[in-house]
């Protein structure tokens, strides 16, 4: 075994400790165990005070970044932002919270960085990748925003080298018929893959390439015959990772039942290129289930060294 996961995620729960960090650790990818007993890693005291739509990365540098959404529905949803998705998409936070670490154990107080300006609204599920062209960090997130009076969201991005500076947020992709959210980006032999969730037009996950990472982005319609095949509208919160074998493992986070029964479906690809998935059901295995995060490779040592320390 060269390499193990380590899952970053949140749990859908109607209390508060549920919107906070979690991790889940995996030797192969398919068979995934709790960390910490179930119980949160890291814990939200600013902002909301909770936690959702997580990203994690490494960096060149050897450091380990973890983004997520400001957001505390169980504290907040009926007071603050009136009982109102709309509420929380137009006047949410335009932070994102940030925890730094150089050993997946030991983790920096907790930081907001401002990446949108009163123009916009909530900044939702952040996603990060390295920009093998600029060598810097693409942070990319889905927000309405007051250009379109906060109308169907779209996908920007800001850069940085450092995680302390950041570029003014620019807009990475649009969808002319509908809004998306949810962009979680992966490259493979220079080519970067996107999958985004589309909000109708289909109301699907849907996958888009180019050779850059800012675009232009370019359909795989071949994705969407699985994609057909599930409810629409139901899944969201795409994450991905390349397995040992090479084979793509792609998990969508799939909400549209009852809380007791959501979490993630598993497919897998022979080769992202081609755009062909198959659900996977039988061949994975989950403690609970898992909400929206990402899944980040780590070596055979790091995952003893998180097991050993969480447990």
């Amino acid at each position: 075994m060269k390499q193990a996961y380590l899952f970053v995620h949140f749990k859908e729960k109607h209390t508060p400790d549920g919107e906070q960090v979690y991790f889940a650790l995996s030797r192969d990818g398919f068979h995934w165990d709790k960390c910490n007993d179930g119980n949160p890693v890291l814990e939200s005291t600013m902002g909301d005070e909770g936690v959702r739509d997580f990203t994690i990365t490494r960096t060149k540098e050897g450091k380990f970044y973890i983004i997520a959404t400001d957001l505390g529905l169980a504290k907040h949803f009926n007071g603050k932002y009136k009982g109102t998705w709309d509420e929380i998409g137009t006047n949410g936070s335009k932070d994102l919270v940030l925890w730094e670490s150089e050993d997946l154990m030991h983790w920096s107080e907790q930081r907001m960085i401002h990446l949108g300006d009163e123009s916009f609204g909530c900044l939702w599920a952040p996603d990060i990748i390295y920009d093998n062209k600029s060598q810097d960090y693409v942070i990319h997130w889905s927000s309405s925003h007051r250009d379109n009076n906060y109308g169907p969201k779209k996908i920007y991005y800001s850069r940085t080298k450092d995680f302390e500076h950041f570029t003014k947020a620019e807009i990475l992709y649009e969808k002319e018929d509908s809004g998306i959210i949810d962009s979680a980006m992966y490259e493979k032999d220079g080519i970067y893959y996107l999958f985004i969730k589309s909000e109708a037009n289909p109301a699907m996950i849907i996958l888009l390439k180019s050779d850059t990472v800012t675009g232009p982005f370019t359909r795989i319609y071949d994705f969407d015959e699985e994609m057909t095949k599930l409810a629409q509208g139901m899944y969201e919160a795409p994450t991905a990772f390349q397995a040992e074998d090479g084979r793509w493992c792609l998990f969508l986070d799939f909400y549209g039942t009852t809380k007791d029964k959501q979490g993630y479906v598993p497919f897998v690809s022979q080769d992202i290129s081609t755009g062909k998935f198959a659900r996977s059901d039988e061949a994975f295995s989950f403690p609970y289930g898992f909400k929206h995060g990402t899944i980040l490779t780590i070596t055979p040592e790091e995952y003893e060294r998180l097991k050993n320390f969480y447990d």
